[in-house]
């Protein structure tokens, strides 16, 4: 019998993998235009790229040992490798705000402000808004930036990628039909 490779071996490499290329993304996205950090569609955009990846990698894996697998491995191997990825991602961004570039968070708050700004005009809210409420708004938004909202935002992450993990596990599965009667 071969030796076969575990899900959290295999979804510790795919996380270690998917987390550098969140990296040189956030880098380069970082390069291009810091704002973009924070803009939607970047957002989407690499969200449906890491889920294509994971999917790849699941589908090398599954192929690595027999083509079959089923659904709690699948989902092992996705959650490992999306928090592992996770993981590495905040602490590259950590290392962008506040060693490569500290003044960064100021930068994004402000993008998302004008933002927030813009859609409570479209709505009509924003003239409605007192000075104190912007003011928490902003608040809100600088906390985000500091390594306990980070975590904290982790933390919140990790229920949506045991959800995606959902998701992805049945993608995954296949199930050996020749063992049916």
């Amino acid at each position: 019998m071969e030796n076969q490779e575990s899900p959290f071996k295999a979804g510790l490499n795919s996380g270690l993998i998917l987390g550098i290329i969140s990296i040189v993304i956030t880098y380069i996205v970082y390069f291009i235009d810091p704002t973009l950090l924070v803009a939607w569609y970047v957002g989407i955009g690499i969200l449906v790229l890491y889920i294509g990846l994971i999917i790849y990698f699941g589908i090398q894996y599954r192929n690595s040992i027999g083509g079959f697998m089923p659904f709690g491995t699948a989902f092992n191997f996705a959650f490992i490798a999306m928090v592992v990825s996770g993981v590495i991602s905040m602490l590259g961004s950590q290392l962008l705000y506040h060693v490569v570039d500290p003044a960064l968070p100021g930068v994004l708050i402000e993008s998302q402000m004008e933002t927030q700004m813009a859609m409570l005009e479209r709505f009509g809210a924003a003239d409605s808004m007192t000075s104190e409420q912007i003011d928490e708004i902003r608040s809100n938004l600088e906390s985000g930036y500091t390594m306990v909202g980070q975590l904290k935002a982790f933390g919140i992450i990790v229920i949506v990628y045991a959800i995606i993990a959902l998701i992805l596990g049945a993608i995954l599965k296949k199930r050996d039909k020749s063992l049916d009667y």
